[in-house]
């Protein structure tokens, strides 16, 4: 099997491919390079989560492990998308950004573990503001009305519980997908029709689509 993709921008540096001859290779190699691999995840994982730590104080004495289980994630990510790797940056500062998006995730993820997780709108308010003069408040409950009104009767339960939950409860994607057993993709999507559906549904009553959560 060739090292390096076809289709690569430009030449791999000799440390990245050694990483890649490594973990392509079989036997003690691979398991060394496997070993190696983790170890540098690992550390990643420890410095994102104890630069998040300040955030969620009440998090600290379960860092470690949330360190160890997104090393453990970004490893199966990194192993699966080796060959995705094109060189236009190292091959460590490559694998970094999966430990540090697999500590964020875990880490938004514990914070909500005992949370309930709201499907229903209960943050209109937070639209509101007090500085607008007395017909521009009047506008702004004219179209807040039509907003609620068109999430209620324009998308679909799904799509609504979905932009509910993100948009005006602030529940994290990724904890709204494990709880839905979904994907991100997924959620993403529904977003996007969600929105495409509310900025349609305001245009056609010649309302500002940027109302649209």
């Amino acid at each position: 099997m060739s090292v390096l993709p076809a289709a690569s921008a430009r030449p791999i540096d000799n440390a990245s491919r050694e990483w890649l001859i490594a973990l392509r290779a079989d036997g003690a190699t691979r398991d060394e390079a496997i070993a190696r691999l983790h170890a540098l995840l690992l550390r990643a994982a420890r410095f994102e989560a104890a630069r998040r730590r300040g955030r969620r104080p009440y998090l600290r004495d379960e860092l470690e492990e949330i360190a160890q289980e997104a090393a453990g994630d970004a490893l199966i990510s990194v192993l699966a998308q080796v060959d995705d790797f094109r060189g236009e940056s190292g091959f460590t500062t490559w694998i970094y950004k999966f430990a540090l998006f697999e500590t964020a995730v875990k880490l938004r993820k514990r914070a909500w573990q005992s949370r309930e997780v709201p499907l229903e709108p209960d943050a209109w308010n937070l639209f509101e503001s007090v500085r607008l003069t007395p017909p521009e408040q009047v506008e702004q409950s004219e179209l807040l009305s039509t907003l609620q009104t068109a999430i209620g009767e324009v998308l679909t339960p799904h799509q609504r519980r979905v932009l509910v939950a993100v948009t005006l409860n602030g529940v994290p994607i990724d904890v709204l997908a494990e709880r839905l057993d979904t994907t991100r993709g997924a959620l993403y999507k529904t977003l996007h029709d969600a929105r495409q559906k509310l900025r349609t549904h305001l245009a056609e009553r010649d309302l500002s689509a940027a109302t649209a959560p």
